[in-house]
């Protein structure tokens, strides 16, 4: 109903990379909608010994999820918890971050200079006239300083995106999500979902939407959102008397912590556009396949994509945007020299538990 192409836009766009520990490769593909709200970063080198990869999906505009990639990495490197290597904190603050940076004057301009082209204009004009006056220019990750202007008392994005992060250091694998999007490690030949999907519906959120005043209507937030946990959708963070993560929809993000095994082959990071066409277990099984023959990891996510889209509009399915991450692990000697065996084991357990529950 005016939301999808009457011909699939199919152009991707891919990347592949390195470091010494991990390869990786990505693409993203509009499909049959008639925008494109995905998005995505991948920094193999974040810093010396860390690597961060992230997918974001945005609802309702592509701004949000636009913002998330360009600045939620930024905000885990600059907390006092990173640098005191407390990485899953430093995710929690930095999700919650986006959604503080997003409000008021500076928030109104960074948005409209990542929105369409009309907004773009209207927030480099913007930008040129509510400024701060003095010759400096505030590049400084955590220096997010408050403008006035027009738009001062901007509330924040009434759009809004998911967000699914990766973080690899050493032989120690973080995941933090909020939202529908989900990683996946492969762990010999096995699927281990490294992350929950965040829908109404599951008990824990629908509690927490209750208790915050909000409703469940077809299996949506107040009969529109149906995701339980986003950054972004402010009009469903209004709630003065109560702390964000206990908010309609909340940024706060699972954290999920994995040691890292000589079983562990790759990760996939993706959005919904994914897993609406395929389970965790079926994706991991047709990237196996594909590494048999193929070793450019880009070309191996180009053809989940094609796999995935749909060849009409007429059930749904496989209609979404696209963006898929595959990250596959060297084998370095230090997973031999970890210790990885008990905690590893415990993990899988875990994470088979939470496969079996999402699916």
């Amino acid at each position: 109903m005016g939301v999808y192409l009457s011909t699939p836009k199919t152009e991707k766009f891919s990347e592949d990379g390195e470091n010494d520990h991990l390869r990786y490769g990505l693409s993203s593909m509009q499909g049959w909608r008639a925008t494109m709200e995905d998005a995505h970063a991948a920094y193999p080198d974040l810093d010396a010994s860390t690597s961060f990869f992230g997918v974001y999906d945005g609802h309702g505009g592509k701004v949000v999820a636009k913002f998330c990639a360009k600045y939620l990495h930024q905000q885990v490197l600059a907390t006092e918890s990173y640098q005191a290597g407390d990485i899953g904190t430093s995710l929690q603050k930095a999700f919650f971050r986006m959604d503080e940076m997003m409000r008021g004057q500076r928030g109104w301009r960074e948005l409209a200079v990542l929105g369409d082209k009309m907004n773009k204009f209207t927030g480099m004009i913007e930008g040129l006239i509510w400024s701060p006056r003095n010759n400096e220019k505030n590049d400084h990750v955590d220096d997010w300083a408050f403008e006035e202007g027009p738009h001062s008392d901007f509330a924040g994005p009434t759009s809004g995106s998911t967000a699914c992060v990766a973080i690899i250091r050493n032989n120690q694998l973080i995941v933090a999500n909020a939202g529908d999007s989900r990683c996946v490690i492969s762990r010999n030949g096995q699927a281990y979902n490294l992350s929950r999907d965040h829908k109404p519906d599951v008990e824990a959120e629908k509690e927490r939407i209750l208790k915050a005043g909000g409703f469940i209507h077809a299996g949506r937030v107040n009969g529109s959102l149906n995701l339980a946990r986003a950054i972004g959708d402010m009009e469903f963070k209004q709630n003065k008397f109560l702390p964000a993560e206990k908010q309609i929809v909340t940024a706060n993000p699972d954290i999920n912590t994995v040691e890292l095994c000589e079983d562990d082959e790759f990760v996939v990071l993706a959005c919904d556009g994914i897993w609406d066409c395929m389970s965790s277990q079926q994706l991991v099984d047709f990237v196996l396949e594909q590494l048999r023959s193929e070793s450019k990891l880009s070309v191996v996510c180009e053809r989940v994509l094609d796999r995935c889209l749909a060849p009409s509009t007429v059930g749904g399915e496989g209609c979404d945007n696209m963006t898929m991450i595959l990250v596959q692990f060297k084998k370095p000697t230090h997973f031999k020299a970890a210790g990885a065996e008990e905690p590893s084991s415990e993990a899988e357990a875990n994470n088979s538990d939470d496969t079996n529950q999402s699916e």
